[in-house]
């Protein structure tokens, strides 16, 4: 099994910034994709970031140049900087683990709440 524990999110004014985190532990596979999601309410959760072992990243666009993604393999964990935020960045953001070797699939967090006041 593999444990995900988030922390970070928070309220923020629009233009602030926010750094969530998240550690993995239990049965990580050595080769593995981390990332963040996020899903506000009504709508589906999306991706936001994601970035490989690696060090391969990808983007959702309308974060790019705002968000940075990045990761500690030493301590399993991922990072995401958030800034210039938005009140349409407002959501549950979630990290996610790939594992592409054994035990392969997808592990998720409990999710941290992100709120951007205007």
């Amino acid at each position: 099994q593999v444990q995900l524990v988030e922390s970070g999110g928070g309220l923020v004014q629009a233009g602030g910034s926010l750094r969530l985190s998240c550690a993995a532990s239990g049965s990580i596979s050595s080769i593995n994709r981390m990332g963040w999601f996020r899903q506000a309410p009504g709508e589906q959760r999306e991706l936001v970031a994601t970035i490989t072992t690696g060090g391969r990243t990808n983007y959702k666009d309308s974060v790019k140049g705002r968000f940075t993604i990045s990761r500690d393999n030493a301590k399993n964990t991922v990072y995401l900087q958030m800034n210039s935020l938005k009140p349409e960045d407002t959501a549950v953001y979630y990290c996610r683990i790939t594992n592409f070797l054994t035990p392969p699939g997808d592990y998720w967090g409990q999710g941290t709440q992100v709120t951007v006041s205007s």
